[in-house]
């Protein structure tokens, strides 16, 4: 357990963070008045998921390997944080979709076809939370895996 420590508690603090960002999302209305950006917008939490794989790894090769850190360990460290985050993925979806922002699938759907961006049918189906769960895992996995991969380039040392 002491060996990934280190990768589990930066998971926790990037669900907290991912969990702050939804409520700052509902806050500026992204999830009502301006639905219609929030694909785009959402993407300025980027930067702040590339911090923190940041500063994970710095700990890492601060902590664990005595301030040297090869791209292979550095990455598989990545790899660990992933599956972490991946894995606390849905219950930060159940609490966002139940208790920060409960009317954001009605608010999409509604919007979808409105706009005639899909069949009600095929809104239902997508935006639900279930489908949303199952996303948010495999998206954090994915996108974490290639973030550990790019951010273990540069915080190796030799």
């Amino acid at each position: 357990m002491k060996k990934i420590y280190i990768e589990l508690k930066w998971a926790v603090i990037f669900t907290i963070t991912m969990l702050s960002w939804m409520l700052l999302e509902k806050t500026l209305g992204w999830h009502e008045e301006q639905i219609a950006d929030h694909w785009w917008l959402t993407l300025l939490f980027m930067p702040f998921a590339v911090f923190i794989y940041i500063l994970a790894l710095r700990e890492k090769r601060r902590r664990a390997y005595n301030r040297k850190l090869t791209w292979v360990q550095g990455f598989l460290a990545g790899l660990i944080m992933s599956v972490f985050v991946a894995l606390l993925s849905p219950i930060a979806q159940y609490i966002t979709h139940n208790y920060i922002t409960p009317e954001y699938f009605n608010n999409v759907i509604e919007y979808s076809v409105t706009n005639e961006l899909m069949t009600r049918t095929k809104a239902n189906a997508y935006f639900n939370i279930e489908n949303y769960m199952w996303q948010s895992a495999f998206g954090a996995l994915g996108m974490g895996i290639v973030t550990a991969a790019i951010v273990a380039i540069f915080i190796r040392r030799k």
